[in-house]
């Protein structure tokens, strides 16, 4: 009899199954789609072109994991920008962000801006430390019971008070601004210019359905920034070979572990006794036991689509029911005839700003028209649109002199509010993106040579992320640490015995990091009696 079914073999399964194994478990990982990865692949969209088909790029995947797994030996290389970002602006001027060079640009708008980068680096760095020791812990989770039950989650609250109490004053009111203010507020407080802002203001929206005035919103730009690349603290870079290397150095890992990958594997659902999980069953027909099943899928799926819901507590399911999702996120990955040519910086040569996030939304304010927009008519009449051109970093991409680029559009509707499918408008919209493009680089409409489209509708068919949710739930105040997803299931374990989630929808959220999946199994050995190696 197996030991663990994991149900979903995207990155955090992988990484839940292949610790599960080191420990000598006896471990299957079950994926619906034809090749393991989840959101993480690369396949060819175009004839001879392909890409990271929906997450696109590495910072957040934590270090421990790419160590303990030893991806490196298994093919993983990542390399980094040459610079983070570039802004191209409407009034024919640019902003290029990255290590050494910000404060030169700044300065070309504000003096005092420039100036105040340092100090505004600092305070950030300070929350990304304390992000980056919470990661790998499994939040205090609120239990029933006596005291003695509740006297190991006790501890690890103290512990997290202490930490918190030995930072300084200073610290810990910023850490509070992070953790409650909108990024709009945050960084008005900290500049005048509106590029910076833009720049930075940028990481709260991606993948947030919310204005960067919204409170919470600088949490999720905290969020994008507690990783790094190479040791570079909050880098950015590629996966030679794209997201889908990632993934396929962790199933080969996994596999050498003992790890038995089966794709084409759809599960209709978790079996139980006496609320108990044993088994599933696929949409075969063939039911698989096991003494515990683990489930990297969004929550609300989970829970709504393959548990009976007579053996969930009334409450617990009304509040998954209710689980928040949607991104406004629309994706595209576009095959290239030549780089684009932007009007602010000419040449479709390659430089260094085409191999950068290409950021363009000029102003907080432009991106919260673009959220009001989507409220009101379900996509940005002016979206915010961010261009990557990995073929730049890595040949391997596209065929000699041509390229890729993926596109990761903000703001459109998860549900469009006149309720009309998003089948019937992606390719209006497809135009809209290109055109948005094309106004600040000329030459890239008539670039296009194919074009792959994932509304938030093919997000969610092609990979269960619930309407297009990237994080698979939102990243808002009332769904992180201790209440993600719930208060009293933030330690990876349902109301279901045997049944554990190690996907983003735990603690610590979205992004390739890993985290999930390593927590979660550190939580299921424990109750297996086994000890983490």
């Amino acid at each position: 009899m197996r030991d663990a079914l994991i149900i979903g073999g995207g990155h955090n399964g992988l990484v839940c199954a292949w610790y599960l194994a080191r420990a000598g478990l006896k471990v299957t990982v079950l994926e619906k789609r034809a090749v393991v990865g989840g959101a993480a692949v690369t396949e060819e969209f175009h004839p001879g072109f392909r890409n990271s088909v929906a997450s696109y790029t590495v910072s957040l995947l934590n270090p421990k994991i790419i160590r303990d797994m030893n991806l490196a030996a298994h093919g993983l290389r990542i390399v980094e920008r040459p610079l983070s970002n570039f802004l191209p602006l409407d009034d024919g001027r640019y902003l290029k962000v990255g290590a050494g060079r910000t404060a030169g640009e700044v300065a070309k708008f504000s003096e005092r801006d420039a100036r105040r980068l340092d100090a505004y680096a600092a305070q950030l760095d300070v929350a990304a430390d304390v992000l980056r020791e919470l990661v790998l812990q499994t939040p205090p989770n609120r239990v029933e019971g006596g005291w003695l039950t509740a006297l190991p989650e006790l501890i690890k609250a103290g512990k997290l008070g202490n930490r918190m109490r030995k930072l300084p004053l200073a610290a810990q009111r910023g850490l509070l601004d992070l953790f409650t203010k909108s990024a709009g507020d945050y960084l008005d407080g900290w500049f005048d210019s509106a590029p910076i802002k833009a720049a930075y203001g940028f990481d709260s929206v991606v993948g947030n359905y919310a204005s960067p005035y919204s409170p919470g919103s600088a949490y999720v730009l905290l969020h994008h920034v507690f990783g790094e690349v190479n040791g570079e603290k909050g880098a950015w870079g590629h996966a030679v070979g794209g997201m889908g290397a990632i993934t396929q150095a962790m199933a080969v890992a996994a596999q050498k572990q003992g790890v038995d990958i089966r794709t084409g594997c759809a599960v209709d659902e978790v079996l139980l006794d006496k609320s108990r999980a044993t088994g599933v069953v696929t949409a075969k027909g063939e039911r698989l036991d096991a003494r515990v099943v683990v489930s990297n899928l969004n929550p609300r799926l989970l829970y709504t689509r393959l548990v009976d819901p007579g053996a969930l507590p009334p409450e617990f399911l009304r509040r998954m029911q209710a689980w928040r999702c949607g991104s406004g996120t629309f994706r595209m990955n576009v095959a290239l005839s030549e780089l684009p040519d932007f009007s602010c910086l000419p040449g479709h040569q390659a430089a260094e700003h085409h191999g950068s996030g290409i950021i363009i939304a000029p102003s907080l304010q432009y991106m919260e028209r673009a959220y009001h927009d989507a409220r009101a008519f379900g996509w940005a009449r002016a979206p915010i649109v961010e261009v990557l051109i990995p073929s730049t970093l890595d040949a391997t991409l596209a065929p000699p002199g041509q390229h890729v680029a993926s596109l990761f559009c903000q703001h459109v509707a998860p549900e469009l509010p006149d309720g009309s499918s998003w089948d019937l408008h992606r390719e209006r919209v497809a135009d809209l993106m290109i055109d948005t493009v094309d106004r600040h680089a000329p030459n890239f409409r008539r670039a296009v040579l194919g074009r792959q489209i994932l509304s938030p509708l093919d997000l969610e068919r092609t990979f269960g992320l619930v309407g297009g949710d990237i994080f698979h739930g939102a990243l808002g105040l009332d769904q992180l640490f201790s209440a993600r997803p719930m208060l009293g299931h933030a330690d990876y374990r349902g109301p279901l015995a045997g049944l554990y989630t190690c996907g983003s929808g735990t603690h610590p959220g979205g992004g390739v990091t890993g985290a999930p999946g390593h927590n979660a199994a550190r939580e299921i050995l424990r109750d297996l009696g086994r000890r983490p190696r």
